[in-house]
């Protein structure tokens, strides 16, 4: 009973991290009822999903790297990089500060009613602005500081602050946004999760964490986060993200219920 919690886990983690309705909220939700994981458990599956996306993206990758002669791949790797280490640098600073909001309940449920409400009035807004895939050094820097405004903000989704900034700030074809979202993910979350499973290993958590555990869930997140991503690419093309900002109200809002009634605590 206990490994299948653990494919439950792992099937929201991988379905619910790149689709931006916050994979914090629904976690927070599933462990409140199967009982709450570790750190280090919750970044490493969170890992799995980001495999899948590098699977999805390798040959989006290969070719970056392997073109850096061509002028636009080395423009756009330096983009990446200049994301990717703004996050890096914040995300240390904000560690040593100390400055981190509470994963409960009522602050992530709040977080998924207006980070809803904003996706909608940003898509809006971006839509009125001319379609344009070209990534701007303002996106990258932006998206950097985005993951760190998410990190720090539970149940605000990753993936949706970084796909709507960057369209709000010149990035407005969907596809384009969310593939540099995601492509500046993937060092980002292989990242955080070295260092986690390099703090666990160092201190005396790491002897009583259940690996085979973690191991099935990281499986399960890979599998469901390449079918979820697969899905989102190809739905996106040709449809608004206005029905996961719905699934977010009222997922938020049923949360708050719940609160209300005295269910959840």
């Amino acid at each position: 009973m206990s490994y299948l919690n653990d494919v439950i886990l792992g099937i929201i983690e991988g379905v619910t991290e790149f689709l931006p309705i916050s994979s914090t909220g629904h976690l927070l939700l599933a462990q409140h009822w199967i009982g709450e994981r570790s750190d280090t458990y919750n970044i490493v599956i969170q890992a799995g999903a980001i495999l899948a996306v590098t699977l999805i993206y390798w040959k989006r990758i290969t070719d970056l790297l392997l073109g850096w002669n061509d002028p636009e791949n080395r423009d756009y790797l330096i983009k990446l990089t200049v994301a990717f280490l703004i996050t890096a640098v914040l995300g240390l600073v904000v560690k040593k500060m100390g400055f981190e909001l509470p994963e409960t309940i009522q602050p992530v449920a709040w977080a998924l009613v207006i980070g809803g409400i904003w996706m909608i009035v940003a898509e809006r807004a971006a839509e009125r602005l001319p379609d344009s895939a070209k990534i701007t050094m303002t996106v990258a820097v932006a998206v950097g500081i985005a993951q760190i405004v998410a990190g720090v903000f539970p149940g605000t989704s990753r993936s949706g602050t970084t796909i709507f900034v960057a369209m709000l700030l010149g990035t407005s074809n969907r596809a384009a946004a969310t593939e540099f979202a995601f492509l500046v993910g993937i060092p980002t979350m292989y990242a955080a999760s070295a260092y986690e499973i390099a703090k666990t290993l160092t201190s005396d958590t790491g002897v009583s964490e259940d690996w085979t555990a973690l191991g099935i869930a990281f499986v399960v997140s890979t599998i469901t986060a390449f079918v979820s991503v697969k899905w989102l690419l190809g739905y996106i093309r040709s449809n608004r993200f206005t029905a996961f900002a719905i699934y977010r109200i009222i997922f938020g809002g049923l949360l708050l219920a719940l609160l209300g009634m005295g269910v959840l605590a």
